[in-house]
């Protein structure tokens, strides 16, 4: 499943993990994605929605 949210364009992101000692590692954060049916223009279909775009009601589920 894709990793980017069709409404808002979110997508994964790099990072690092810093442990006590300072130790470093790279990590990614990958955002809450969902393959929810929503409708637009009138009909209905599947795509990949972030939660923060379904709560928020940028989309309307169908």
């Amino acid at each position: 499943m894709s990793k980017i949210c069709s409404v808002c364009g979110k997508h994964p992101s790099a990072g690092r993990n810093v442990s006590h000692s300072h130790r470093v590692t790279n990590r990614v954060v990958n955002p809450n994605i969902q393959k929810v049916t929503i409708v637009e223009n009138g009909y209905a279909h599947k795509a990949n929605v972030c939660t923060k775009c379904l709560k928020a009601g940028k989309v309307v589920r169908g």
